[in-house]
Order: C-alpha cells, then sequence, then structure tokens
C-alpha cells in the first residue's frame, strides 16, 4: 500500500490523457477530483479497447474497491476521457467510506449494454492486475449504469465469480426492449400535436427513427421546436392558449414530468436516433400497435391519427438480448431508488423486483426507497448507508430490510449532512401502470434465460462493441 501511495505522488500530477492518446496506456498518477479525502492517490488511463478510465485509492483503503459503471449513453464516437474522472468526483463518498475505485468511460459512445459491461469488467481486471486482488468488490450502477451493473451482475458474478454485491441506484432496470416505451410514446403523441420534427416541408422519416440519418438538427434546435409548440420554457402566463393545451395534453397522455419534458424528447429523438441507425442497422425495435393513448382533450382523435408502427422481431431480439435482463442473480443486490425520479421512473424498480421474481431469484434483492425528487444524484448519506449495508449483507449473510437500512442512515448523516430520506414502507406499482404495455408485455422477465442461451448461438446477434 505504501508503494500504492508513493506511486501517486511521484512525478507531479497528470490531467487525465486526451482523446487522441494511444491505447492500452496503463494507469499514470493523476490529479484527484476536488473533495477526495485527503492522501488519496488517482490514476488513469486507457486499456485494450480504447476506453479510458479513473481509479482511486484511499490513503486508509478498507480493502474494498467499488467498480462504477456510468450511466447515459453519451452519444460521442470515442470514450470520454473526462467521464470517469467526473463520476468519480460525484461518487467520492465511496472513496471517503474507505473503498477504492475503478471506473470505465465505456471504448464508445451510443448504446450498447453488453460492451458497457464488458468494459466495467474490464477496469475491474485492470485494477487487480496492477493493485492486488481486493478483499470485497462491489458493482454500482446508476441510471442506465444500473442496467449495466445488472448486466455485470448475471454475466460475470456467478457464486464464484468476482463480485461480492451490486449497488443499483436510480436504475433504468426494465431494460431496453421495454424501458423507453414511454419515450416511444412521448416520440409519437409529440408529433400529434406539434408537427414540427420534422415539420411538413422537410424530409419524412417514420417516427421509430428518432430522427433520419444525415439531419443536422442539434438539441438547440429541438429546444426551440418544443418551445414553438408548448412554450414550456415560458411562465405560464406568456404561454398561447394553443401551447398550454398541447403541453397539458402531451404530459397528460405520457405521464412525463413538465421538469424533464426536454430530456425525454432528447432521448426519444436523438438516442433512438443512435439505436436504430448505429447499433441496428436500421431496423426498427419498437412498437406502439394496441396502445391506446388517453388523458387528452380528444383522446379519439389522437388515436385516429397518431402514427403507428409495428417492430421488426428482429431488432426486438437484438435490443432485448442486449440490454434486458433475465433476473438469474447468485449475489445480494441492493437497490435505491428515489420515488419521484423523473426520469427513470420508480415503477422501474416494480420491472426489476418481478423480473428476478419471475426467476426465482428475488431472495439476493433488497430494495430501498427515498423521498427524493432527483434523478442524477442523491444524498451522500444514503450512498454511504447503501454501501455499508450491502458490504455488511455479503460479509455475514445477514439480509437487511428496508427498515434496517433506513434506520442506520442517521449515523452517515452526522458526517455529511445531506439528509434521510427513505420510505421504508414504499413499494412501486407495476410498471405497467406508469408505462402503457405492448401486447404480451406484462410477464417478466422481459428475456429469459433460455432464450438469452439461445439467441447466443445466433450469429451476429446483439449490438456490436
Amino acid at each position: 500500500m505504501a508503494g500504492l501511495l508513493l506511486a501517486g505522488t511521484l512525478a507531479g500530477a497528470l490531467a487525465p490523457a486526451p482523446a487522441a492518446q494511444a491505447r492500452d496506456t496503463g494507469p499514470r498518477p493523476a490529479d484527484c477530483p476536488a473533495g477526495l479525502p485527503a492522501g488519496a492517490a488517482c490514476w488513469t488511463g486507457t486499456d485494450a479497447n480504447g476506453a479510458h478510465y479513473a481509479i482511486a485509492v484511499p490513503e486508509r483503503w478498507n480493502g474494498g474497491l467499488v467498480v462504477h459503471a456510468h450511466g447515459g449513453p453519451d452519444l460521442g464516437d470515442a470514450s470520454d476521457p473526462a467521464r470517469s474522472v467526473e463520476d468519480l468526483g460525484r461518487w467520492r463518498v465511496m472513496v471517503d467510506q474507505g473503498y477504492a475505485w475503478a471506473g470505465s468511460s465505456y471504448r464508445r459512445g451510443g448504446y450498447g449494454t453488453r460492451m458497457a459491461a464488458a468494459d466495467t469488467e474490464n477496469v475491474r481486471r485492470l485494477f487487480v492486475e496492477e493493485f492486488g486482488e481486493p478483499r470485497r468488490t462491489y458493482v454500482h450502477g446508476q441510471s442506465w449504469g444500473g442496467d449495466v451493473a445488472a448486466k455485470v451482475v448475471e454475466t460475470y458474478a456467478g457464486k464464484a465469480g468476482p463480485y461480492d454485491g451490486a449497488l443499483l441506484t436510480n436504475g433504468v432496470l426494465g431494460g431496453g426492449s421495454r424501458g423507453y416505451d414511454y419515450r416511444v410514446d412521448l416520440r409519437v403523441v409529440y408529433q400529434y400535436y406539434c408537427a414540427n420534427l420534422p415539420r411538413p416541408e422537410e424530409p419524412q422519416y417514420p417516427l421509430w427513427q428518432g430522427l433520419r440519418r444525415g439531419s443536422t438538427l442539434t438539441s438547440a434546435g429541438l429546444r426551440a421546436r418544443l418551445q414553438e409548440c408548448t412554450g414550456y420554457a415560458s411562465p405560464p402566463g406568456e404561454r398561447t392558449a394553443l401551447q398550454q393545451r398541447n403541453l397539458d395534453d402531451i404530459l397528460n397522455v405520457t405521464g412525463i414530468p413538465e421538469r424533464t419534458l426536454e430530456s425525454h424528447l432528447r432521448f426519444s429523438v436523438f438516442t433512438f436516433r443512435d439505436i436504430v441507425h448505429e447499433r441496428l442497422g436500421g431496423r426498427n425495435p419498437f412498437s406502439n400497435r394496441g396502445v391506446r393513448y388517453s388523458g387528452s382533450h380528444d383522446d379519439t382523435a389522437l388515436n385516429a391519427g397518431v402514427e403507428r408502427f409495428s417492430a421488426d422481431p428482429a431488432a426486438v431480439r437484438d435490443l432485448s438480448y442486449d440490454s434486458d435482463l433475465t433476473g438469474r442473480v447468485a449475489i445480494p443486490v441492493l437497490t435505491l431508488h428515489a420515488t419521484d425520479d423523473p426520469t427513470a421512473f420508480v415503477e422501474h424498480e416494480a420491472a426489476y423486483r418481478d423480473t428476478l421474481r419471475g426467476a426465482g431469484r428475488d431472495r439476493w434483492l433488497v430494495q430501498t426507497f427515498t423521498g427524493e425528487h432527483e434523478h442524477s444524484a442523491l444524498s451522500d448519506a444514503e450512498y454511504a448507508t447503501s454501501i455499508a449495508a450491502l458490504d455488511r449483507w455479503a460479509r455475514t449473510g445477514q439480509r437487511p430490510t428496508p427498515r434496517s437500512v433506513a434506520a442506520s442512515c442517521p449515523a452517515f448523516d452526522e458526517v455529511y449532512g445531506t439528509g434521510c430520506f427513505y420510505d421504508p414502507g414504499f413499494r412501486p406499482a407495476p410498471y405497467a401502470s406508469r408505462v402503457r404495455p405492448r401486447p404480451g408485455g406484462t410477464s417478466w422477465p422481459a428475456m429469459t434465460a433460455a432464450q438469452e442461451k439461445a439467441w447466443s448461438r445466433v450469429p451476429g446477434v446483439g449490438i456490436a462493441p
């Protein structure tokens, strides 16, 4: 350990590697992000696949390692050297609690859950090669990273595997084939009312593409069109009557919160374009056949006029194989989710609960909920509470309860002062209560272990790294 700390001080502190850096550099000393505990040593590097990563070891290392899977997905072509460093700073509470940290920026942007899971496992292996085997290893994922971390659990963390537990926070745990259906609905409902994405005079394309290939529309351009149609960025008193009605109808029909309408629309445009054109060869994995929309001022007209489409079964298979979960879990999994998460609705937890239950593995799952209203970050006291509860479960075999986890939080809050907002009695409603199910889409898991095994024999199945 003394050698590790000495290495962290040699030759000064270096900035993260630039994007054009040669691959497989090995970890090099780097500046630690602001806020990490004094004496922590940090490294950055690039793995053999071109994925940038960041590693930190605290001065008083408890022997444990947290391997982090970040959310998104980011849509750049290459690995972002800043992403893993930013996430290290964002979840510095783990290092403060005595854990080493390793996080990958993934080898490229764009969708690819199995790719991201492989890059997450790769950074764990790299840590072991460079710094030795930890006493215990936990995988953590937030947002889409929750799906990535859950895929790590199912792919690399059997009973004899290298992981001792998983912490999934505000996770997108419904998987890819169903987890974005509310954004499919937003895409078609928005176009019905706004008719400006595309405009009538622009080249037309089916809405399941998100955006046509070659479009030069930017995020700023999307915001301008959303504002034009709904006035969402203006005070209610400055909206026209038509803008207000459009906004009310879109929100009421889709159930999307007004404060995250823009971000959900961005996903249904730009990330859908990435999934369809870049990952699935132009094939359609989405459907809204059989869905009846309600909550507008004229549901009959909406259902008669909204664009309808059916998915390509092979595209559904590939997206499902890449990102759906089988529930085949054999290590402790603790989840933490804000009940008012405006991005990954808390009903994703119901989907994950039913997935593990359907696989007969729900004994490995404990779910906790807080009354918070954010998606991107929760209370540091709760993160510290969660990793401590998971560690205790993994070490002793004594499964915690939501109430016991909540009861342990105030001691951590004495240190962090960020609040404890646990709601031990909360239980999320079924996923189908929040997201309109497609025909046959109410049973879980969305992909069984048998399907996964059969599909794995199909040449070229899934999404390429």
